[in-house]
């Protein structure tokens, strides 16, 4: 009768594993490759960072991976369930008053439990895992929106952005200082309008982003790394609104300031990066400025 009553539960699991609902995929990771190289021929087009436009597309990756991963443990998830059920699975049949006579047993009854809850948590951890993969695959898709979305706008300024670049020629830096001459002249512009009693950091060997390139410095804005605050945040600030007035006059590419990317070449209002970590790595200590 035990086996009987395993055919009748594990019959139940299968039946309920072959329903249930599985999440809509779409081709998100081709559109994610498409608009990756989009961003990489955009950053080239601008000769330089793009960093709002790198933030989304990691966070597209990133959204994209944790829907692979929850596939891959729906997968297993439910392989497990049907293991359970053939496993349990031992031939024969029951009808529902050898149910109840069943379960009038105490043993059998135990079994019928038994079966009963380990059947439920099965299936409850498969529709679980479900459910996440189908919220993954909506956020990864809002992410793949963004990043279209934040490329379309970038496009429809290459033109005005080359015609700057076109305007200001390309530099490269010098063997002593390691910087370009547009940065050595910019800085001292800056440090002629603004005291900088925390010092300036520019060129770093090494660094593949602006600085190894001897196109961007940082003007600290405090000491200790720890965030600006009072008149050394209002002077960060003033520093800012200095390089965004006077910025494609002086070829200036973007600046960074407490978290926020200024895009100089587009003009577009500034927009807040991803976290990474600390008062340093956010700009929050210092205004970043590179230029073209």
């Amino acid at each position: 009768m035990r086996r009987a009553l395993a055919c009748l539960l594990a019959s139940g699991l299968l039946l309920a594993l072959c329903v249930s609902p599985t999440a809509a995929e779409p081709d998100q990771q081709a559109k994610l490759n498409k608009l990756t190289k989009q961003a990489a021929d955009l950053a080239k087009a601008y000769r330089g960072e793009i960093a709002t436009l790198d933030d989304t597309r990691k966070d597209a990756e990133k959204a994209g991976a944790r829907v692979k991963k929850l596939k891959r443990d729906l997968g297993a998830a439910e392989r497990r369930a049907v293991q359970f059920a053939q496993t349990s699975y031992m031939g024969g049949g029951v009808d529902a008053v050898s149910i109840f006579s069943l379960a009038a047993d105490p043993a059998q009854a135990a079994t019928l439990a038994w079966l009963s809850s380990e059947k439920v948590e099965r299936l409850g951890n498969v529709q679980r895992l479900i459910d996440r993969q189908k919220q993954a695959a909506k956020e990864a898709g809002l992410k793949l929106d963004q990043l279209e979305k934040d490329i379309k706008e970038l496009k429809a300024k290459q033109k005005d952005v080359e015609k700057l670049l076109s305007k200001f020629g390309f530099q490269t830096p010098d063997a002593g200082n390691g910087l370009t001459a547009r940065m050595v002249s910019i800085r001292a512009a800056i440090m002629a309008q603004f005291p900088m009693p925390y010092g300036v950091g520019c060129f770093r060997a090494g660094d593949f982003g602006e600085h190894g390139k001897g196109r961007a410095c940082d003007f600290m804005m405090s000491g200790g790394g720890g965030s600006a605050g009072g008149n050394n945040k209002a002077r960060g600030d003033a520093l800012l609104q200095w390089c965004i007035t006077n910025g494609r006059a002086l070829g200036i590419m973007y600046v960074i300031w407490q978290q926020k990317y200024y895009d100089i070449r587009t003009g577009a209002p500034g927009k807040m990066m991803a976290d990474r970590g600390g008062a340093t790595a956010n700009h929050y200590d210092h205004v970043h400025v590179s230029v073209l």
